[in-house]
């Protein structure tokens, strides 16, 4: 469950500590916990910043870190946003 195929021909995968709903869980508890909701971060903040500095997420590879955005906003908890420098993301 933790393995992905990146090419049809199956040459090359993706081995992932967790997957992109566990890592979006994870955020969204951090949102939560922390009385962030109805806030906006651009990417940076969430995998790089001074306030994510003791989470799991932080340090989080943008690819994953947008798939795991993409898993909340399917569950209407968050929106992925472009920003003048970049993308953000807004959780409900």
């Amino acid at each position: 469950g933790n393995l992905e195929w990146l090419d049809k021909n199956k040459t090359s995968f993706l081995i992932m500590w967790r997957r992109p709903e566990e890592w979006g869980k994870l955020i969204y508890q951090w949102v939560s916990k922390n009385g962030l909701t109805n806030s906006v971060f651009t990417l940076y903040e969430l995998a790089s910043g001074d306030d994510t500095e003791s989470e799991e997420f932080h340090g989080l590879d943008e690819t994953m870190l947008l798939r795991a955005l993409q898993a909340l906003q399917q569950e209407h908890k968050a929106e992925i946003i472009t920003l003048d420098d970049g993308r953000g993301v807004k959780f409900f």
